[in-house]
């Protein structure tokens, strides 16, 4: 059976879950009969953690908020995980969080036991960041909130935006929701002036309060939001769309398609549909092509039939080697 103090630690560690945990469940996590639970209980609250307790078949123990809780009590795993998220948020398209996370990462390793500080110390003194060539411009941390504060009361957000070419113009928007990728944050909204659901990348938002009034909520474009949103900027925005089928299992497609490249859908475990957009249909067939996968065109009829005066065009050019080699 675990010491007492141990058995503390491990009964609060349960406890910041935020979950209701029953007096039973808390028993049999700790090996230990229910009598002791409560008096494991009765100890926290004398040391100042607000753990509230209900009587009856659905009654059990929950840590409440807003207590001053000890130092963070994180297994090995945990102690990795965070201290790579940290690693991550500070080049995460984020701006204005890579002080802030760097900080939060020395403050954990402060509170940690020394075996787990010593793990977390060498994978931030033994890992170096690889930049990545082409680096989007940053979304301020204070927009973000300021965004995703506006979703959670319903309150109307009035902004600039600017959009690819640079021009800009002001927006109405009821905010929805911010979804995100890799380097990217999207805010999906309905817009008032144009009477529809848009897509704004948060990088481009200037917000312009004061906001408001409040809303009420409209039905959402799509139960999948991601899904709505990548198919909006790899596919609606462009002039030239496709759906290609690709002979190769989704899993393996899927590490080359992000998600402003293309949205996928499986056939069967073979091949994939995809679904994208380009500037023009020569750019979309080189992105189809990069990608270095058998393929099918399945729609526009137009660039089928556009493939097919390619491959004649390319069988062409081969033409001559073709007829010195059979003459040789």
């Amino acid at each position: 059976m675990l010491d007492t103090s141990a058995r503390l630690l491990r009964l609060l560690s349960l406890l910041q879950t935020h979950r209701d945990w029953s007096g039973s469940d808390l028993a049999q996590r700790l090996d230990v009969s229910p009598r002791t639970v409560r008096r494991d209980v009765d100890r926290l609250r004398e040391l100042g953690y607000p753990v509230h307790s209900t009587s009856g078949t659905a009654g059990g123990y929950q840590l409440g908020a807003g207590a001053q809780l000890p130092p963070l009590l994180l297994d090995d795993e945990e102690a990795v995980a965070v201290a790579v998220g940290l690693r991550g948020a500070a080049d995460g398209g984020v701006d204005g969080i890579r002080d802030a996370s760097a900080q939060a990462l020395v403050k954990l390793e402060q509170v940690l036991p020394h075996r787990l500080r010593r793990r977390v110390s060498a994978l931030s003194e033994f890992t170096v960041p690889m930049v990545a060539a082409r680096r989007g411009p940053a979304v301020d941390a204070g927009t973000l909130a300021e965004l995703a504060h506006a979703c959670r009361d319903h309150e109307r957000l009035r902004f600039r935006y600017e959009t690819h070419d640079g021009s800009s113009s002001r927006r109405v928007v009821e905010p929805h929701r911010l979804v995100t990728t890799h380097r990217r944050w999207y805010l999906v909204g309905w817009d008032l002036d144009r009477a529809d659901w848009r897509t704004y990348r948060a990088d481009r938002i200037t917000l312009t309060p004061p906001h408001g009034p409040r809303f009420e909520p409209r039905t959402p474009p799509a139960e999948d939001l991601a899904a709505w949103v990548s198919e909006g900027v790899s596919t609606r925005v462009y002039p030239a769309r496709a759906t290609v089928l690709l002979l190769a299992p989704m899993e393996q497609v899927a590490e080359r398609i992000s998600m402003s490249s293309g949205t996928l859908e499986p056939v069967d475990e073979h091949s994939c549909l995809l679904r994208t957009g380009a500037v023009s249909p020569d750019a979309l067939l080189v992105h189809v092509l990069m990608l270095g996968f058998d393929f099918q065109v399945r729609e526009p009829v137009e660039l089928v039939e556009y493939v097919g005066l390619l491959r004649d065009r390319l069988s062409r050019s081969l033409a001559p080697e073709a007829t010195g080699r059979e003459g040789r």
